[in-house]
């Protein structure tokens, strides 16, 4: 079911701290905010722990932002859980700082909802992505 319109600030609060409760966050350092257009977007400093043989932020990582990115984008419509059925990554370059991802919506149905996802390094675009996302009956797990 959508997110009524005077729900929708404390539904996107209650993810936030949904997410920054969560292990994976505190151990990423990853920070989740909303644009005006209820986006998720992700921050994720350099941290050299993520790198790759070579020196530079690994795939595994950037997969790992483009999913939140379209999840909690999407997570944002919906008042009951959705699950990842699906995402595409496309690595475009490769970086060595602070990364920055989004989501944006493509279609939002009852069951499904799609959305694609940028990775940007500075100005930047490092990795693209698009996603599907399944609309659960499952409630939101509590705070």
């Amino acid at each position: 079911m959508a997110i009524p319109a005077e729900r929708r600030p404390a539904h996107l609060a209650r993810l936030m701290k949904l997410f920054h409760g969560a292990p994976i966050a505190r151990s990423m350092g990853t920070r989740l905010e909303y644009d005006a257009e209820h986006r998720a977007v992700f921050t994720q400093p350099y941290n050299p722990g993520f790198d790759h043989a070579l020196g530079e932020i690994h795939g595994g990582a950037i997969a790992t932002l483009i999913d939140n990115a379209g999840w909690f984008t999407v997570a944002g419509e919906y008042e009951t859980w959705v699950a990842t059925v699906e995402f595409q990554v496309r690595l475009l370059g490769r970086a060595k700082e602070t990364l920055v991802a989004r989501g944006r919506i493509v279609n939002a149905g009852k069951r499904l909802a799609t959305t694609t996802m940028e990775i940007h390094a500075g100005d930047r675009l490092i990795a693209i992505g698009s996603g599907t996302f399944t609309v659960t009956s499952a409630p939101l797990p509590p705070l």
